[in-house]
């Protein structure tokens, strides 16, 4: 019975992925029809990697405009190259647009496989659903429309996301150099992918550190110790434990020997911020870091709207109303912190203002720069939405989500520009953990991705317009 429930679930699966494939082979023709050229970023990075694909890898011939590593360039000659000596195809088809874009659709073919195996190894196979339900969950994913829409163009979404996820899976698996190794390709994808090798190293931490508070709780159990009382005992508990915890030296080189290869990495990291001046290379005018702590409020808002099946019914409305009115002096507290923070934390980058080919353009003009009290009256809509993330997580242990929340807000809060490009990572990474929804969920979910998908591509493809001074086509983008 369980050995026909797997072959059964591996031939979903593979019609999942195949027909996946062959979409994304026919959007991919279609997009490689409308755009003969190097489109928006597209510029800086399809002849980079032409350059290296040419082999010229000087420094002198590096694009000064271009702020991330080379690591999407280095693949994807690793990738076109062996495809010249094998078919014998001259340099110029294999460097060109169309292949080096192509390489992102393998990647995406990739992510589609981690994805699955993600979701078998996070979520527990202890129901007779669940098989439908992780592959529902996968396609989903696979299909998210931010993600996918980058597939078609040379940009470094797909691949980084490829080694973040395959570094987590390892992490997973306990093969922690692996995984430490995978942290480094995706760093060389973009830089800031360096936040989830510490999200990898947390989750090793998270679960020394559940194991050791459930002996703590059983041993409090039998010696019968007074329980701490109080509105914020349950934090003091935590926060206690922790202190103690961290006072062991037998304890901090148990964490160390399961970790040194994160630590490694991150002193790397560290040594390259040194070095470079910066986290960022090349134009750094643009990428400057600062306290935009809205972005958080941002993220939880975008994933509000794209995981709205999970995170949004009344009976979550119903039950966050009441915890309001239960802790009314902690959420007053907690309003009048947001209502400060996006006083005097929120900004509007440059790129954001200038730029209208991005959605995020209208978003920003539309909503919140039209009236200035919007941003204030969507406050209660971003503790909401906080609030329901959270409680989606709570199958997670509390260290999970500590380190989860120190991460996600580490990747958000240093970003100056509203780009929703930067939310893809931290909310694949929270969507795997969730516990798998219903499939009545999924199929709603999924059904509104595909529609996001068509009217995003549609739009793209043929609602073209011109600039005044220019006779390039535009078009609308994420």
């Amino acid at each position: 019975m369980g050995a026909g429930m797997a072959q059964l679930e591996g031939y979903y699966f593979s019609a999942a992925l195949s027909c996946t494939f062959l979409v994304s082979c026919l959007l991919f023709s279609a997009f490689s029809r409308a755009l003969r050229e190097p489109y928006m970023d597209e510029i800086f990075h399809l002849p980079q990697a032409q350059r290296y694909c040419e082999g010229h890898f000087s420094l002198s011939q590096w694009d000064p405009m271009i702020t991330t590593l080379p690591g999407l360039y280095l693949v994807s000659v690793g990738v076109v190259k062996p495809a010249s000596w094998i078919f014998g195809w001259s340099e110029h088809v294999v460097c060109s647009i169309g292949m080096l874009r192509f390489v992102n659709l393998l990647f995406s073919v990739g992510n589609f496989y981690l994805l699955y195996l993600l979701f078998r190894k996070v979520q527990p196979r202890n129901k007779a659903a669940s098989s439908i339900q992780r592959i529902l969950s996968t396609l989903t994913l696979a299909v998210f429309p931010t993600l996918y829409f980058f597939n078609f163009l040379y940009y470094t979404e797909a691949g980084s996301m490829f080694f973040t996820l395959f570094a987590y899976l390892m992490c997973l698996y306990g093969n922690h150099k692996t995984s430490a190794l995978l942290g480094f390709c995706g760093f060389m994808f973009r830089q800031t992918n360096i936040i989830w090798t510490v999200f990898c190293a947390g989750n090793v931490i998270a679960q020394k550190l559940t194991e050791a508070w459930k002996t703590e709780l059983q041993k409090k159990k039998e010696e019968r110790l007074p329980p701490i009382k109080g509105p914020f005992s349950e934090y003091r508990k935590i926060l206690q434990f922790l202190l103690a915890y961290s006072r062991s030296f037998k304890n901090l080189s148990t964490l160390f020997l399961l970790t040194w290869p994160y630590v490694l990495l991150i002193f790397v990291f560290c040594a390259f911020v040194v070095v470079n001046g910066g986290i960022v290379i090349g134009d750094r005018s643009g990428h400057e870091a600062c306290l935009h702590f809205p972005q958080l409020f941002y993220f939880f808002s975008f994933t509000l709207f794209f995981s709205f099946p999970h995170l949004l019914s009344p009976s979550k409305i119903k039950a966050f109303l009441c915890l309001v009115w239960k802790r009314r002096i902690q959420f007053c507290v907690i309003t009048l912190v947001s209502v400060f923070l996006v006083w005097k934390f929120t900004y509007a980058h440059k790129y954001l203002l200038a730029d209208n080919r991005h959605y995020t353009f209208y978003v920003w003009k539309r909503v919140f720069q039209r009236y200035e009290i919007v941003k204030y009256l969507l406050v209660p809509v971003y503790i909401f939405a906080g609030w329901s993330i959270a409680d989606s997580l709570k199958s997670k242990s509390v260290f999970w989500n500590i380190m989860f929340f120190i991460c996600l807000f580490t990747v958000t809060v240093p970003q100056r520009l509203l780009e929703f490009r930067y939310f893809i990572l931290p909310y694949i990474i929270y969507r795997l953990n969730i516990p798998l929804p219903a499939i009545s969920k999924l199929v709603c979910e999924l059904g509104c991705y595909t529609v996001v998908n068509f009217l995003t591509f549609y739009i793209f493809l043929n609602k073209t317009f011109q600039w005044p001074n220019s006779q390039d086509i535009q078009r609308f983008m994420w």
